[in-house]
Formats: structure tokens, C-alpha cells, sequence
């Protein structure tokens, strides 16, 4: 794989691309000490993966993730840093890692295997394509903790946050509800009401009464609006069901 490593900080930069260089799934590195930088190498070349700090002056890391992510044909996106606090906006941005510095080989291999896992899901396969879980970084007492995809039963907007509801608890991320449809759409989450996403796994029985339709999951009975029912009925008939965990 080709990569690009962006840190302002040239001892970070040279370590960083020192330790790349020493795996074997790893060809070529690229190194730009600026998001400004690191967007003129991308205009020379593509590259498979970018590893990037996020706090530097100028075009940050955030920002410049942001910029790829309108690319046409984007890069991986791995961010490496010193401070934990952005693991949700990392979220939002679709990052495939985030390492955090000190960087540890053995952490920094954990990552390269995560590019290449995500790289190798392609289209060609005649077989329908398995979604990949996600791991969600989300925000308890102060501490960032990982929760996966598959844990969540249904998702509520709250303004431009969105609150992911599990079999243990609910947790508030900086994400719209919009950007989590489109990007869960594929693992089987659907609308059913503006405000309301379900995960159709979980779901263990459709009610109609009275001309209004509910669903029904683990501790949880929900609102279907008359809008979203025909939708939910043909996508229930049609998914293939999978026992959830």
C-alpha cells in the first residue's frame, strides 16, 4: 500500500514513517508536514492510506479529512495523536483508526491491518458483500469508550447529535441522525420515524393496530410514522434475517 504520513512535528513525522517503512504491507511513504502539504502530494500521486496528526496549524487534521472525504476515490484516513478528546469527531469524518501517541508498533500494526481489511472489500466478489462491523467511540463520564455497531437497537436525533441506544445503556454522539442513515443504511438500519432509526436485526415483531404500526425490540416498543410504514414492511420482507447478538 501507499501511504502518506502528515505531522507537523518532524520527529513525530520521520518515527512515524520509520515505523511504516518496517512493514512489509506497506511500499511506498510519502511524509508532509502540513494539511496544506499533504493535500499538493495528493495532487501528485494517490495514495491507499493517509496517517495523520490532527491538531496543526493551519488546514488541521480534521479539516483535512474533511477535504478527502469529497474525493472521488479517497484514501483511508488514520489519525494519530496525543490527545483523545477528537476519537468522535474521528467518528463523524469516517476514520478507519486512531492511534494515539506515543506510538507503539505493535498499535501502529493493528492499524495497518484495519487499512487492509477495509481495502480488500471490493465489488468483485460475485457473493453479496458482508458489512463490516463499526466501533463507535462515544463519550462516559469523561473517558472515551468503543462500542460496536451491531450493539445498537435503534438510534434518536437530538439536533445535530444523535443518541445510540443499546441493551445496557444510551450514548449521546456529535453526529446527525442523516449522516448515520446513509452510512448504516447497508447494515440493515432503516427510518420509522423523523426522528427514529431501528437496526431491523433487533427487531422482533411488527404490531398493526388501529391503522398504526409499532416495532418492537429488547426493551423497547417504537413509534412507526404513517410516512415510514410501507418502507419498513418492504425492507422487513425483503432482509435477510440474522439472529442479533
Amino acid at each position: 500500500m501507499r501511504a502518506l504520513v502528515v505531522d507537523d512535528e518532524l520527529p513525530a513525522l520521520e518515527e512515524l514513517g520509520w515505523l511504516l517503512r518496517q512493514d512489509d504491507r506497506i511500499g511506498e511513504v510519502r511524509t508532509a508536514s502540513s494539511g496544506t502539504e499533504a493535500l499538493r502530494a495528493l495532487e501528485e500521486g494517490p495514495v491507499d492510506v493517509v496517517f495523520s496528526d490532527i491538531n496543526m496549524p493551519g488546514l488541521n487534521g480534521m479539516d483535512l479529512a474533511r477535504v478527502i472525504a469529497r474525493f472521488a476515490q479517497r484514501p483511508k484516513i488514520v489519525f494519530v495523536t496525543a490527545y483523545d478528546q477528537h476519537a468522535v469527531d474521528a467518528f463523524a469524518v469516517d476514520a478507519t483508526d486512531y492511534v494515539m501517541k506515543p506510538v507503539r508498533p505493535d498499535r501502529l500494526a493493528e492499524a495497518v491491518r484495519r487499512v487492509v481489511e477495509g481495502s480488500s472489500d471490493g465489488p468483485e466478489s460475485g457473493a453479496p458483500a458482508q458489512v463490516e462491523d463499526e466501533t463507535i467511540p462515544v463519550e462516559l463520564g469523561g473517558v472515551t469508550r468503543f462500542i460496536s455497531r451491531s450493539q445498537i437497537r435503534y438510534a434518536q436525533a437530538q439536533g445535530d447529535y444523535a443518541r445510540l441506544h443499546t441493551d445496557t445503556g444510551s450514548h449521546l454522539v456529535r453526529i446527525p441522525l442523516t449522516t448515520l442513515e446513509e452510512r448504516w443504511g447497508p447494515a440493515g438500519f432503516v427510518r420509522i420515524h423523523r426522528s427514529t432509526l431501528v437496526a431491523l436485526p433487533h427487531v422482533r415483531e411488527v404490531r398493526m393496530e388501529h391503522g398504526r404500526c409499532t416495532v418492537v425490540l429488547d426493551g423497547a416498543e417504537l413509534q412507526v410514522s404513517r410516512r415510514h410504514t410501507r418502507e419498513l414492511r418492504d425492507r422487513l420482507l425483503r432482509a435477510p434475517r440474522h439472529a442479533a447478538p
